[in-house]
């Protein structure tokens, strides 16, 4: 590994990226790049302390990217222990609904997190979830902890002044249609949220939707998926991009800034390694960020994974937490240990 940039301070820290990768980053090499939702603490407008992290991560980390994949050894996982009862994870669903109610917020994502004891290789992890065909395969392992990522969704990619994104809304089984008026008007708030988000940072009228709720396999389930894109404007470089940007829509909710506080005040620990990002920056300043959804996160001697979706009036709490588990299924499967009933 070369040299590791890790910051856990959320102030500043885009920028401080930007310039570590212009100093530290030999000319023509990339760089592997992880960051956390906790970045987005800034952006809230309360001031409401943030949950406690299960376990210790930096806020970003980068690094110069391998010209080999890691060797993978291999692991064990322990039983699984939810950080939510369903009683009270249902309790919070009905806590979005009621802010829904009073016009606070039109969406709100919620994550469960699930933690077992783990012994091995963490870079073990991503020959486990290679089958999910993950967005970004490769696991970021630095000294005392690592993540591992079978993510199916793109954050934001570059190619140019091409930047696009691919918000995913809506989910089954797999093998099973999406067909719900309620998953159609979860996934049109996202759309359009993403479509604000992208026009902050890309030239006026370029940005479009040129595909919409198309039904996908992706990691193990069944999706609704849609391509956002727009024209950068001239000069915009990677920092403003990601203060743009960054969390994505899907994992926070609509309006964004005041889903961040209802998600803050609910949700009982933090998001460390999901609802970030995780991915790589390449030398001609293109970049493959996929969203941590279905990410792990070793450390400690534990393994963690977040798991959640979006809630809106509509919903129902039971159909709800089922959804999460609906996620988690595969993934678990994928990588072992026992499974509380």
């Amino acid at each position: 590994m070369g040299p590791l940039l890790e910051l856990y301070d959320a102030e500043g820290a885009f920028t401080r990226l930007e310039q570590w990768l212009a100093d530290e980053v030999p000319a023509g090499a990339s760089a592997d790049v992880f960051l956390a939702y906790g970045l987005s603490q800034p952006c809230r407008r309360t001031t409401q302390a943030p949950p406690p992290e299960p376990c210790p991560l930096p806020l970003l980390a980068a690094t110069p990217r391998p010209s080999a994949n890691l060797a993978q050894g291999g692991f064990t996982v322990g039983e699984w222990q939810p950080s939510w009862s369903p009683d009270d994870y249902g309790a919070a669903i009905e806590a979005v609904r009621a802010a829904i109610a009073r016009g606070d917020v039109y969406q709100v994502n919620l994550v469960q997190h699930l933690s077992a004891s783990f012994e091995g290789d963490p870079a073990g992890l991503a020959a486990a979830l290679a089958p999910l065909r993950p967005l970004q395969p490769r696991p970021l392992v630095a000294p005392g902890w690592a993540i591992v990522s079978a993510s199916p969704e793109l954050f934001l990619s570059r190619r140019g002044d091409s930047l696009r994104t691919m918000p995913i809304k809506g989910t089954r089984p797999a093998g099973e249609d999406i067909d719900d008026a309620k998953d159609a008007a979860e996934h049109v708030m996202i759309v359009d949220l993403e479509r604000n988000d992208l026009s902050r940072v890309c030239v006026d009228g370029s940005v479009h939707w040129p595909e919409l709720m198309v039904q996908q396999e992706l990691a193990g389930v069944t999706h609704l998926v849609s391509l956002v894109e727009g024209r950068l404007a001239p000069g915009t470089g990677l920092a403003e991009i990601l203060a743009a940007l960054f969390p994505g829509g899907s994992v926070t909710g609509a309006p964004k800034v005041a889903a961040l506080d209802v998600i803050a005040a609910l949700e009982p620990v933090g998001r460390g390694a999901s609802m970030g990002a995780l991915g790589t920056i390449y030398a001609n300043g293109d970049f493959d960020l996929a969203l941590t959804i279905r990410t792990f996160a070793v450390a400690e001697g534990r393994i963690n994974l977040w798991v959640g979706g979006g809630i809106v009036w509509d919903s129902d709490p039971e159909a709800e937490i089922e959804e999460s588990w609906i996620k988690a299924r595969p993934l678990l499967a994928a990588v072992g240990g026992l499974v509380p009933a």
